[in-house]
């Protein structure tokens, strides 16, 4: 999973090699902490949270295939 968020995330970044994901494993699933650089914060969240949103809901799809839950935190 976190090559799905790395490969998105990258492509809608302007500063591609600033990118850190992070995973951590609990009891309740997998925690997923994304790192960014600060300009590009606004593109990663996007309008409203559209975007962080639509991330979420495909991590979600592909965890319930996988049988397991999943977090994203945009830090």
């Amino acid at each position: 999973m976190k090559e799905l968020v790395e490969y998105i995330i990258k492509s809608i970044v302007t500063q591609p090699d600033k990118v850190n994901i992070t995973q951590e494993n609990s009891s309740d699933g997998l925690l997923l902490k994304l790192e960014v650089a600060p300009e590009d914060k606004g593109r990663v969240i996007g309008r409203q949270g559209r975007v962080a949103q639509a991330l979420r809901t495909l991590l979600r799809v592909k965890a319930a295939k996988e049988n397991t839950k999943v977090r994203l935190e945009i830090l």
